[in-house]
């Protein structure tokens, strides 16, 4: 795909941008650049390749999990201006 000058100012009139000629067609230009860069990349056969959350093999040291505060959650709640079952109640704002 390859946008043409018409295209992209186009484009910039939907999105409200004011741009002269010499920049449509920079603007042209990079933006084929990177349309053919997209159509490389899905170019590429990637069947049979599982998805990785992260380009390296890496994992998280991870601590401990442990209680490290005491609960106050009665002193808390006892300067709270309402308290319904260890909840704090608080004015509807959506109605």
């Amino acid at each position: 795909m390859s946008l043409t000058h018409q295209d992209v100012a186009r484009i910039a009139k939907l999105a409200r941008i004011d741009v002269n000629e010499a920049e449509i067609a920079a603007t042209a230009d990079k933006l084929n650049d990177i349309f053919s860069l997209i159509e490389k990349m899905q170019a590429v056969d990637t069947s049979g390749i599982e998805p990785m959350a992260h380009p390296q093999d890496v994992s998280l040291r991870l601590r401990d999990d442990a209680v490290t505060e005491t609960n106050r959650r009665e002193a808390f709640q006892a300067v709270a201006p309402q308290v319904e079952k260890g909840l704090f109640l608080v004015p509807k704002v959506i109605e």
